[in-house]
């Protein structure tokens, strides 16, 4: 706990974000640290609340969050440091990037705004990087056990990391240019620089990780060669396969996933491609169809570029408009409206809308064709079922859709056909207790079991992977 009364004397205090019309002039960082006696203040309210609800059901990595909020408030921030990094490998990604589950479980969000939870790890492993502290922990003891991961997102680099450290030889496979998954590709610089990844990325290097990109295992190295040279495989290549939107026109040009949209736009700010490589919004009135994250970062993005207008359509109704600082499902996630820094830049969002055909000139989108929807709960079966309203049909004058809708399971690539692993019902490989796929000595983890989820729910369960294939070869 931070102070007994924190809560009673300090409110709850944000870093403060760059000013909208300077920050879409680059792909800088938006939010910055909170620093000075605020930080101390914000340490300071976390309440002797007997039960942890944060550590205990927020967290997926059991984060210490009580003991290093504790610390923060004192000025021990080493001792904060130490804490955080004994359950997460990338607090410097969660401290930008979670939803911070966290927070909603706070024992003060019940009638209370909660501790800034997110915002005072992000000071913390700044602080440590700043001072010095985060150092490479080679193991003391070699194995001689041979590990290939595939897959270098969160669950793959957190599950390198604490393997490599219990001394097994680890390398890990990527088949872009740069390590990172979609931490490097699929975020923006605006939520997330690049630079964050390097310096940990250099630190796993100093520690004996073995990295190789442009490498398509499965296709440049075969499952059998993966099998005959390693003691163990780990799958950790995410949920890839995008949602597709199978409507009249989906095949006119300037209809796009959103994940190759925000690729080229992040290869082009590290330079990797020329800036007229991407697929650009620029002039263009853009409609991005589906209302998460990866929405939410296409219309950032497409902002930056310079778009003339930016729609972004949700299927869902719109949830319910929450004002006030405490959570009206505590400790749950509450299914609010929320309004993202992408989404203050400028968009135009509207829900309850569904997208029946794209319509366009010489090849090209210049329609979407929409109408509105209810959705209807079966009392029976207690299903919902989505209606289109009559009459509520209206078209849209667009030049740039980007598909949003999420991803439907891991890409059912050719290594894994190699391999011969199960798939579950969702098209998800399949494991048992511990990570263990159908093949043995085959493990999987992270969004390549679970799908589509959190970037802290990877590390969890790249951190818990790591314990089992450790068991394994030790068994």
């Amino acid at each position: 706990m931070g102070k007994s009364d924190g809560f009673l004397e300090y409110n709850r205090s944000l870093a403060p974000k760059r000013p909208v019309p300077e920050r879409l002039k680059d792909y800088q960082e938006i939010t910055k640290l909170l620093l000075g006696e605020e930080i101390h203040k914000q340490g300071a309210r976390c309440m002797d609340c007997g039960i942890p609800f944060c550590h205990a059901i927020g967290c997926p990595i059991s984060n210490l969050i009580p003991e290093w909020n504790d610390a923060v408030y004192r000025g021990q921030w080493h001792d904060a440091f130490e804490r955080l990094s004994l359950t997460n490998n990338l607090p410097e990604v969660t401290g930008r990037v979670c939803p911070a589950p966290c927070e909603t479980a706070c024992t003060l969000a019940i009638n209370c705004a909660p501790v800034t939870i997110e915002q005072i790890e992000f000071s913390i492993i700044e602080k440590a990087f700043a001072e010095g502290w985060v150092k490479p922990k080679p193991p003391q003891k070699e194995t001689g056990k041979k590990i290939a991961i595939v897959g270098s997102g969160p669950a793959g680099l957190s599950a390198t990391q604490q393997l490599r450290r219990m001394g097994h030889c680890v390398t890990l496979y990527e088949k872009s240019s740069k390590i990172g998954g979609l931490l490097r590709f699929g975020i923006p610089d605006f939520k997330l620089e690049k630079w964050v990844l390097d310096r940990r990325i250099e630190q796993m290097k100093a520690e004996g990780v073995r990295f190789e990109v442009n490498v398509d295992v499965g296709v440049s190295l075969s499952a059998e060669e993966l099998k005959k040279n390693f003691d163990a495989i780990l799958l950790t290549m995410g949920a890839g396969a995008p949602r597709d939107l199978r409507v009249p026109g989906r095949e006119l040009s300037g209809v796009h996933f959103a994940m190759d949209f925000l690729t080229l736009s992040n290869k082009a700010i590290s330079g990797e491609i020329p800036s007229d490589g991407i697929i650009s919004a620029r002039g263009k009135t853009v409609l991005v169809i589906g209302g998460g994250d990866t929405g939410s970062d296409c219309v950032g993005t497409a902002n930056r570029q310079g778009a003339k207008k930016v729609y972004q359509f949700e299927i869902l109704p719109k949830p319910r408009e929450w004002k006030e600082s405490w959570n009206p499902s505590w400790p749950q996630w509450p299914l609010i409206l929320r309004t993202s820094t992408s989404h203050e830049e400028g968009c135009e969002r509207d829900w309850a809308i569904t997208t029946k055909q794209f319509a366009g000139k010489d090849g090209k989108v210049h329609e979407a064709h929409c109408v509105r929807v209810q959705w209807e709960l079966d009392k029976a079966t207690g299903q919902y079922s989505m209606k289109e309203i009559p009459g509520s049909e209206f078209v849209l004058q667009t030049d740039l859709v980007l598909l949003a809708m999420g991803f439907v399971h891991v890409e059912h690539c050719k290594l894994l056909t190699g391999l011969g692993v199960q798939f579950d019902a969702r098209g998800n490989v399949q494991t048992n207790g511990s990570y263990m796929s159908s093949v043995p000595s085959v493990f999987a983890a992270g969004d390549t079991v679970r799908g589509a989820s959190l970037v802290v729910w990877a590390i969890s369960q790249g951190r818990q992977v790591a314990q089992a294939i450790d068991s394994f070869l030790k068994s």
